[in-house]
């Protein structure tokens, strides 16, 4: 079976180290799956990307491109949005790759636009990092009252909030019109129940066969000695860490304001213990309002520096506002750490209310304090178990990947 991986990056953000793991698991079971992205990082034989300089010089102007196209449309939604319009030939590519499926992923920063993935032939897979596939231009809904891509995008839907031209409007248009071919020929692969409630609700995509199916954690993420992994990473011995990981802590549906308010109902109470770790930021140039004294640990690109990160936490906060399902709460907990989190998305597939972490109530800063009080109070030496690790393993998730591929081919 010959599969290729279509993400624009194999490595950084969740969604592009969430495909590459896929890949290398499916070669480890003996698949013959290979990567095209828009930029390597990984150094993998089987990741393909462009080599020339122009070709490379390309990537890197369609990425700022990407960021521009965006402003004709002013929106209250300060999450990510991508119209995904520029012609690239990489359908073509693809197509003539002869591969037995392709595995969608992250397509953004203009790698792959909308017609082009409309022509796509043969079985089609994607996975839904997140819901751009069945919303317009944008990567999630700004929150749970905005319902545009389960209704359809009409002009009376707009939010009065909204200005200047309609792109979301504009880009589900696109779509519904250039995957008319594709969607009997999709399959859709969530990593959480709440991604595939959505897109089963979505008026762009409801119908199309979903499959949940959660994303690979390496063996390496599994527990050790919090001294030790503290002592290898430089970080202080004698503080309580709670520990937020967000490659930018300043991004509303990431939730740092309501992990700060969180934190400021427990600084009275252990004020002298307790420091909070970003985890994927460098210091800001900008003082920001942390009630307590902050450790940014930089970006940490390798699997061995993250496992030793969430192992050194006493707890991992996840105070998300909206969210699939991150890795760095099925990590966490890899890793023996429990995880905090609001009861919103993907997090009920993960954590088991008073097991493995805490689930609030979405969003009360006081009952994500008291979830992060009960996780500072269990007993230090004693890592969180869950009984999702096995279905966690590399082996474990190729495997099912394996099993839906062949089930697709059959068709």
């Amino acid at each position: 079976m010959r599969v290729v991986q279509v993400s624009t990056y194999d490595g950084g953000q969740g969604a592009a180290r969430a495909a590459f793991r896929l890949h290398r698991a499916l070669r480890d079971q003996g698949i013959d799956s290979s990567m095209r992205v828009a930029h390597a990082i990984s150094g993998d034989a089987w990741v393909q990307a462009p080599r020339s300089k122009p070709r490379q010089a390309m990537a890197l102007l369609r990425s700022t491109a990407s960021w521009w196209l965006s402003k004709p449309q002013r929106s209250a939604n300060p999450v990510t949005h991508s119209v995904a319009s520029l012609p690239s030939g990489l359908d073509r590519e693809l197509n003539a790759k002869g591969a037995d499926l392709l595995h969608l992923h992250w397509l953004q920063d203009e790698f792959l636009s909308v017609e082009a993935i409309g022509r796509l032939r043969g079985p089609v897979v994607w996975t839904l990092h997140d819901t751009w596939p069945f919303c317009g231009s944008e990567h999630y809904p700004l929150d749970a009252q905005d319902q545009r891509f389960a209704l359809g995008y009409s002009r009376g839907s707009r939010s009065e909030l909204d200005r200047g031209l309609d792109l979301d409007r504009w880009t589900w248009l696109r779509k519904g019109k250039a995957w008319r071919s594709l969607l009997p020929r999709l399959q859709l692969i969530a990593p959480s129940r709440w991604m595939a409630e959505q897109a089963s609700r979505s008026a762009l995509l409801h119908g199309v066969p979903c499959q949940v199916l959660p994303n690979a954690i390496p063996q390496v993420f599994r527990p050790s000695e919090p001294s030790q992994a503290r002592a290898a990473l430089g970080w202080p011995q004698d503080k309580r860490l709670i520990l937020f990981g967000a490659i930018d802590a300043t991004d509303p549906r990431k939730g740092a304001d309501l992990l700060q308010a969180a934190l400021r109902c427990l600084v009275h109470q252990n004020s002298g213990q307790l420091m909070a770790v970003i985890l994927g930021q460098s210091q800001p140039r900008q003082t920001q309002d942390w009630p307590i004294p902050v450790l940014y640990s930089g970006r940490l690109h390798d699997d061995v520096s993250l496992a030793l990160a969430y192992a050194a936490a006493d707890v991992v906060v996840v105070p998300s506002r909206m969210d699939n399902l991150p890795q760095s709460a099925t990590e966490a907990i890899a890793c023996g750490t429990p995880v905090v989190a609001f009861d919103q998305g993907g997090m009920a597939d993960v954590i088991a209310h008073r097991q493995t972490g805490w689930l609030a109530e979405s969003f009360d800063p006081e009952t994500l304090a008291q979830g992060i009080r009960w996780a500072l109070q269990r007993p230090q030496d004693q890592p969180v178990l869950s009984e999702n690790l096995d279905r966690w393993r590399s082996d474990a998730v190729a495997q099912t990947h394996m099993d839906l591929y062949a089930e697709v081919l059959s068709r």
